[in-house]
């Protein structure tokens, strides 16, 4: 039990060497991934929509 509080206060003294964002930056950067993640969603949808319909022209 003693090595779990010691890895605790461990971790909590690291913590003070991390440098946090700062609100107006995180919020930015959480809107670039949903922005990124719709663009990706996007792309991959019209791609297996030009591949669904090629196939079925083949096929």
């Amino acid at each position: 039990m003693n090595a779990f509080i010691q890895y605790l206060r461990d971790v909590k003294s690291e913590l003070t060497h991390v440098s946090w964002p700062t609100v107006s930056q995180a919020v930015g950067f959480t809107g670039l991934v949903i922005l990124i993640v719709v663009i990706v969603a996007l792309v991959l949808g019209a791609a297996d929509a030009v591949f669904t319909f090629g196939l079925e022209q083949i096929i």
